[in-house]
């Protein structure tokens, strides 16, 4: 095959000094690759339950030769849906093929050349990588006590900060800032740059003191809200999320959608699923279930964590990430190996059905036992070799 050699020349260096994401092989792939015959998903914090029984009938009753005509291309009915449950005007809501897509609308509306995005340095990933392969400086600014650091973000906004990113609750640690802390974030900027509040994981918080975003749209016109259909509504594999912000600012992100992105599957999925509380109700209990069970057995194990909001517990092991990983995959439960969000030595546990949570209790436990094992027997050769 020949070569094209005028590709270098045009490359921009951006994205010749950016890493792809590789994604892990489908699940039957990594099944061959371990040796295990069943595998337990504990790395994407998806909702153990599925999708709710409303968007579960939608998905069942599609006709397949709607498969042959586009969808709405501006998610109509959605959109009405979700302005009437916020009580905003169905204009002021965009969707997307999932929040990677929303994350790229905003970026591509606001930044131009020179110009930079604000977020933690431990967080949601895609907010630096959209605006790094997209030719934006991304400043990451470092957790404090595994929160966004409000004083720290506002000290590096200049005359080139476009969009700050703020994840509440934080993927991974948990942490939240409550609806005064966001209040006097969103006072100190004074409107100089657009503000994200990412809520993927907001419908798993009860506490009351935990911001309505939505509300304060209307007291903020540079505030956009994220959210998604993925974990709590079990909607992961059809791929949409929205956004929401003020008349001026969604016309502004509007022009850089690109329509018929979300399919039309997921549109009517997450349509009906949006009416179906005790799918919320029900996850909520799973989830208080399945945290109570795995942080007590962290505690008999020895094992530090971070639990805070959301699906899942980040949890400090005494050997490498990518070891851990690769160990427990044999034993057919799959984490995340938490080097690439930053935090090397970590990994994050989807809190899912008590089936998939006691493997990872029993493999671990198991790890942990071979490694004690395995001390011993040096300990024992050391002694040997100095007799």
């Amino acid at each position: 095959m020949k070569s094209f050699s005028g590709l270098e020349r045009l490359v921009p260096d951006y994205i010749k000094n950016f890493e792809a994401y590789i994604p892990s092989k489908p699940d039957d792939e990594l099944k061959k690759l371990y040796g295990c015959s069943r595998l337990y998903r504990l790395n994407n914090n998806e909702n153990p339950l599925g999708p709710p029984e409303t968007a579960r009938r939608v998905l069942e009753a599609f006709e397949p030769a709607r498969a042959s005509l586009y969808p709405s291309g501006d998610c109509y009915h959605l959109r009405s849906k979700l302005a009437d449950i916020f009580g905003m005007h169905p204009d002021q809501f965009l969707a997307g093929n999932g929040a990677n897509e929303v994350i790229a609308f905003v970026i591509k509306a606001f930044c131009q050349q020179g110009d930079n995005i604000i977020t933690a340095d431990k967080t949601f990933a895609v907010y630096e990588w959209v605006a790094r392969f997209s030719g934006f400086e991304a400043r990451l600014i470092p957790l404090v006590n595994y929160g966004f650091d409000a004083d720290g973000m506002l000290e590096r906004i200049d005359e080139r900060t476009r969009i700050v990113f703020i994840c509440n609750p934080n993927n991974p640690t948990g942490s939240w800032w409550d609806q005064a802390a966001l209040r006097s974030f969103l006072d100190r900027i004074e409107g100089r740059c657009i503000v994200v509040v990412d809520e993927a994981y907001r419908e798993f918080v009860e506490d009351p003191e935990f911001p309505d975003s939505m509300k304060l749209i209307a007291d903020y016109p540079n505030l956009v809200v994220f959210r998604t259909f993925s974990k709590m509504y079990g909607l992961a594999g059809l791929r949409i999320g929205y956004l929401a912000a003020g008349n001026e600012v969604v016309d502004i992100i509007r022009r850089t959608c690109v329509v018929y992105s979300v399919n039309t599957m997921a549109q009517a999925a997450a349509l009906t699923a949006l009416d179906d509380t005790g799918h919320v109700a029900r996850t909520r209990e799973v989830v208080k279930t399945g945290k109570r069970f795995l942080l007590k057995e962290l505690d008999l194990m020895g094992l530090p964590f971070v639990n805070g909001e959301g699906n899942f517990v980040m949890v400090r092991l005494p050997i490498s990430d990518s070891l851990a990983y690769r160990k427990l995959m044999t034993r057919g439960v799959m984490v995340r190996a938490m080097t690439g969000f930053r935090f090397p030595n970590w990994i994050r546990i989807t809190v899912s059905h008590m089936e998939a949570l006691e493997a990872f209790v029993d493999a671990w436990s198991k790890i942990q036992r071979e490694g004690r094992d395995f001390q011993a027997l040096s300990k024992t050769l050391c002694q040997l070799r100095s007799v």
